[in-house]
């Protein structure tokens, strides 16, 4: 594996992409400490303090999380690319339902269209997000995922100091820029460097959170020191990050021979190969879709004067990550949106209509309607384990704070959306490089190993 990484920087397009990333990288986690104007981002850090220390999940650590720290220091990169991800759910569900929109997308050029179409939506839910997050900075005590920020405030001093218009005005045009300027990280990192730009920019953000998690850790259990349950957790964390990377690279193979036929004086086809269906066909896209309208309508509510409605208080306790509701929703959603992007980008009857016209069939299924029926129903059956195992691992981290009563920012590093993300992320980009690297005939990262399976 140390050959590989030798390597990469021996092949000059490679290696350009991999600086260009790593550039990207350091902007990203720079405009994350830059603060907005008019916010002292001391006050939010002391409070931050005091909620990640707590073993209670709360909605504004996870979004701290996903922000990679930004929202603690009331940086420029405070919304994440959260709105970005909220646009694409929105516009992938109406591609699904609206007819129109459907047809636009298979048009020649109509994927720029969509993607045009989800910056606008993603400039519109900034501006509406920007403009609560200022409201929140402006009046913290009236804020319901800011519980008990009224300690901080008094020893320490108001959160912002003067807000009036020009702090709302310079405070969201900030923070909506921001999070453009993610989105645009984002699409150059997919187009001019290593893996898919967005999950590479959340994945930076989640291990950003990392040392402060293992500080944590390492406090909680010197005061309680246990060799025995740390030995457990280590057991358990590793077998978790080898079962998420067995689940996603676990795949079905189905057989497909091609039929020889004459073209002009030569023999093509006849050869065997096979078609891989993985088991977790979505990624980890099912669970940060979930995780984005579940916090979607929390910061709805943070409209003011919806506090006062009846049952308010109640509503945002039972939205709370931990809570039955809570989970509930998720492992749902995490259900729907798994079939939902199968649905949308595994096409079985093209597949089987590309199968007949190269004379390719599946031995023991009949070409045409038979094949796509053949392959909709594997894949169905597929995507139900994949499904099941993504919401196993979504809900250890609240089992781990449950349970252990750590704090839930050490508790997202035993499972969950963080380590799915870091670990699907992590072999994404793997195989890119292993894809240069075996394009120039040098050894992959796991060559080596299948070599050695092979002979033994």
């Amino acid at each position: 594996m140390l050959s590989a990484f030798i390597n990469s920087f021996k092949i000059p397009e490679l290696r350009q992409r991999i600086f260009f990333t790593l550039g990207v990288i350091a902007l990203v986690r720079f405009g994350a400490a830059i603060p907005a104007p008019g916010v002292d981002a001391s006050i939010l850090a002391h409070y931050f303090e005091q909620v990640n220390n707590q073993t209670s999940s709360s909605v504004v650590a996870l979004f701290n999380i996903f922000s990679g720290g930004a929202l603690e220091a009331c940086a420029v990169f405070s919304l994440g690319i959260m709105p970005y991800i909220s646009a694409s759910i929105i516009i992938q569900l109406l591609t699904a339902v609206y007819p129109r929109l459907a047809k636009t997308a298979r048009e020649e050029g109509g994927r720029a269209k969509i993607t045009q179409y989800t910056r606008y939506l993603t400039l519109i839910l900034c501006l509406f997000q920007g403009t609560l997050l200022a409201h929140g900075f402006a009046n913290p005590k009236s804020n319901p995922f800011l519980p008990g920020i009224d300690a901080t405030i008094q020893q320490y001093g108001p959160l912002v100091a003067n807000p009036d218009f020009f702090f709302y005005f310079s405070c969201i045009m900030t923070l909506t820029a921001g999070t453009m300027l993610l989105m645009w990280f984002g699409e150059q990192i997919t187009d001019k460097g290593i893996g898919q730009g967005i999950s590479v920019i959340i994945t930076i953000g989640i291990l950003a959170r990392l040392p402060a998690a293992i500080t944590q850790s390492y406090h909680f259990f010197s005061d309680k020191f246990n060799p025995v349950i740390i030995a457990i957790l280590l057991l358990f964390l590793f077998g978790v990050i080898a079962g998420i990377v067995a689940v996603t690279s676990a795949e079905r193979k189905i057989p497909v021979q091609f039929a020889k036929r004459m073209v002009g004086r030569k023999l093509y086809g006849g050869q065997t190969t096979f078609m891989p269906l993985k088991v977790n066909y979505a990624g980890v896209m099912p669970i940060i879709f979930a995780q984005a309208i579940l916090m979607f309508p929390q910061t709805f509510l943070m409209i003011p004067g919806l506090q006062k409605l009846p049952g308010f208080q109640e509503l945002m306790g039972m939205l709370n990550p931990g809570t039955v509701l809570h989970v509930l929703l998720y492992g749902i959603m995490i259900f729907f949106f798994s079939y939902f992007w199968v649905s949308t980008q595994f096409n079985p009857t093209q597949i089987a209509d590309d199968l007949k016209k190269n004379s390719g069939y599946i031995p023991g299924v009949r070409p045409g309607k038979p094949t796509a029926d053949f392959l909709d129903f594997t894949m169905t059956r597929l995507t139900l384990a994949g499904a099941a195992f993504l919401t196993i691992i979504a809900i250890l981290p609240e089992m781990v704070n449950y349970n252990l009563k750590v704090s839930f920012l050490v508790a997202q590093f035993f499972g969950g959306t963080s380590l799915l993300i870091c670990v699907g992320v992590v072999l994404d980009t793997m195989r890119q490089v292993e894809t240069f690297l075996l394009q120039r005939h040098y050894d992959g990262f796991l060559k080596k190993g299948r070599l050695r399976s092979r002979q033994s």
